[in-house]
């Protein structure tokens, strides 16, 4: 059997027709060599099974399943990592551009500090037709030691604004494989992929590369745009969740809730560490998530506050994008 390469990139789409072939350019062109490029189509009714099949004859890294039908983003998303084979695992998304030395930075990164389960680089915003709109350094404190500290930066510092930048975009970070395996995988309810994100925190330290090399694509097809409602989010994210008798709102939010509370549980801390964590969840219910759920359950999916970036002037990376 050929050896299993270093990293995986496990990439879910679904009718990434018109940005797909941007973002596979930017992949294989990559300073960083050694990964395989897993694609999961879930039934695109676009051509997107003719653009992966097309760069399929083109490049050996790259593995090609489509999915018999649509089986939902989250699904799609545990799929591409449970066909991964690297030891370093990364998530990519169809629209989304690369930088390309973020491969090599982020892995340096993890080899350099055994430490840190995560490795990414600052974040950019894009707007449909590729112009960076947005910068911001990476704004919360998920390298320190303490886990009750980065459970609290996970918490009270993770949100986007209106103009969809994201203040933490650590789910496209490359993560240890085997680190991976031991959390929750990704869930369907209400903003799932912030639970996730916060317990792989709870099992160590995430390293941000201080440069922007990660371009995040902003349009009009995104997911919180295309379904502007709790209920809408996720049945993108899982079908079965359109079902209002069998999943009603307050079913989706409450397990939002208490997968904050299962992650503590689960997370290899002390007993001190465990104690102060819950402390932290209980503030956070009681200032932020009741008030949010309010909201949401009357109309509106939650938002976070605006923040304001620094110039577009400052990105001294964009240039490297293939």
């Amino acid at each position: 059997m050929d050896r299993p390469p270093r990293l995986s990139i496990g990439l879910p789409v679904y009718n990434g027709e018109k940005y797909l072939a941007e973002s596979l350019n930017s992949l294989l062109g990559q300073s960083y060599r050694d990964y395989e490029l897993i694609i999961s189509d879930n039934a695109s009714t676009d051509s997107t099974e003719d653009i992966c099949r097309r760069y399929l004859s083109m490049d050996s890294r790259i593995r090609y399943i489509r999915q018999p039908r649509n089986i939902g983003a989250a699904p799609n998303h545990n799929f591409v990592f449970q066909e991964a084979r690297g030891e370093l695992f990364k998530w990519v998304a169809a629209d989304d551009l690369y930088a390309r030395d973020l491969l090599e930075r982020c892995v340096a990164a993890l080899d350099d500090h055994p430490e840190f389960v995560l490795a990414h680089s600052w974040t950019g915003a894009m707007n449909e037709v590729g112009q960076v709109t947005q910068t911001l350094p990476y704004p919360l404190t998920t390298d320190v030691d303490r886990a009750p500290e980065r459970f609290r930066a996970m918490l009270f510092g993770t949100g986007g604004n209106d103009m969809g930048m994201i203040r933490a975009d650590d789910m496209y970070g490359i993560m240890r494989s085997e680190m991976l395996r031991r959390v929750q995988p990704h869930g369907s309810f209400y903003r799932a992929d912030r639970v996730l994100m916060t317990e792989i925190a709870l099992n160590g330290k995430f390293y941000q590369v201080p440069e922007w090399l990660y371009f995040r694509r902003d349009h009009s097809d995104r997911p919180q745009h295309a379904a502007p409602s709790v209920r809408g989010w996720c049945a993108n994210l899982d079908p079965r969740r359109a079902s209002r008798l069998r999943n009603p709102t307050v079913r989706l939010l409450a397990e939002y809730l208490w997968g904050y509370v299962a992650a503590t549980r689960r997370a290899p801390l002390s007993s001190v560490d465990r104690k102060a964590c819950q402390t932290i969840l209980l503030g956070w219910i009681a200032e932020r998530a009741l008030p949010a759920m309010n909201r949401a359950v009357h109309g509106g999916i939650l938002r976070g506050e605006p923040v304001e970036a620094p110039k577009t002037s400052q990105i001294n990376s964009i240039d490297a994008l293939n």
